[in-house]
């Protein structure tokens, strides 16, 4: 698809020139309009979920800060900065484990000497296609046979377990273009597997590395079925709180809560794709 209206296009290819960009405009209107109606809203000095008729006027007085007020215990409720809390506990220990893991199970499944790889990576990787009902499930009874239901060990390793398949895919499409030559010199000239790996390999697939840890992070960070399964009182999180708002009781502080979280995505999608770009200059070609 080019990128530009050439100048000797037919009249069909200017028709589906413009059709086309169109078509991607109302999709990804689509996708995004509920979220952005998220974000005005959660200024809203009232305690509703609509628009009101100052905010629509945009009066200052129908704005306000108070719901992250809220959410920073100022009404004296600090259930949601311990929620926050936990997550931050959470997810960097999950997405470390998933790191570790998964670039090591990357690194061997693209070996050319590993049996039956196709059949390891499509069980590597499950967790991400099967219904995470089903994988909640599964966790649950399994847990409360070795006594890690409604641990914090438990549901680190949980969330561990969600996010390694997307390190794995990252990493592994980052070791696709990897010149495993540069190995075979190292090795050549000395280094024993463990140097090489950490001197040689690693700075090249780092940015695949953190990429795959962003994406696990996130992971951790916003789900709320496994926790809510497998985790206690003890170890409620932020998206664990925003579900009891909903279904206790409608706070508009969620509103603020979901404002946050977005602007966390956007910061840690944005650094994915800075680390995408940072990828293919390493490797020698020109980032679209």
């Amino acid at each position: 698809m080019a990128t530009k209206l050439l100048p000797y296009s037919t009249l069909g290819q200017r028709i589906w020139f413009y059709t086309f960009r169109v078509i991607c405009g109302l999709i990804f209107f689509y996708l995004i309009f509920p979220v952005l109606v998220i974000i005005p809203l959660s200024f809203n000095a009232q305690d509703f979920f609509t628009f009101t008729p100052e905010m629509l006027r945009l009066d200052p007085d129908g704005y306000s800060t108070k719901h992250y007020a809220d959410f920073a215990g100022a009404n004296g409720d600090y259930s949601w900065l311990q929620a926050l809390g936990n997550s931050f506990k959470i997810a960097p220990l999950a997405t470390l484990i998933a790191v570790s893991f998964g670039t090591l199970a990357a690194i061997g499944l693209t070996q050319p000497h590993v049996p039956y790889k196709r059949q390891i990576t499509a069980l590597l990787i499950s967790p991400m296609i099967v219904p995470l009902i089903i994988t909640s499930a599964g966790m649950f009874f399994f847990y409360a046979n070795i006594g890690l239901q409604g641990t914090f060990t438990g549901v680190v390793l949980a969330h561990a377990a969600l996010g390694i398949p997307f390190v794995i895919i990252t990493v592994t499409a980052t070791l696709s273009s990897f010149d495993t030559s540069l190995t075979r010199a190292a090795a050549n000239m000395g280094a024993d597997p463990v140097t090489t790996f950490f001197r040689v390999q690693m700075p090249l697939i780092l940015p695949g590395v953190i990429s795959g840890g962003l994406f696990a992070f996130i992971t951790s960070f916003d789900e709320v079925i496994v926790v809510l399964l497998v985790g206690s009182a003890g170890q409620k999180t932020l998206p664990w709180q925003m579900f009891l708002g909903l279904r206790e009781q409608i706070s508009p502080t969620i509103l603020a809560v979901a404002t946050i979280l977005v602007v966390i995505s956007i910061a840690l999608l944005t650094t994915v794709e800075l680390l995408r770009r940072r990828s293919e200059r390493m490797r020698g070609m020109s980032p679209t």
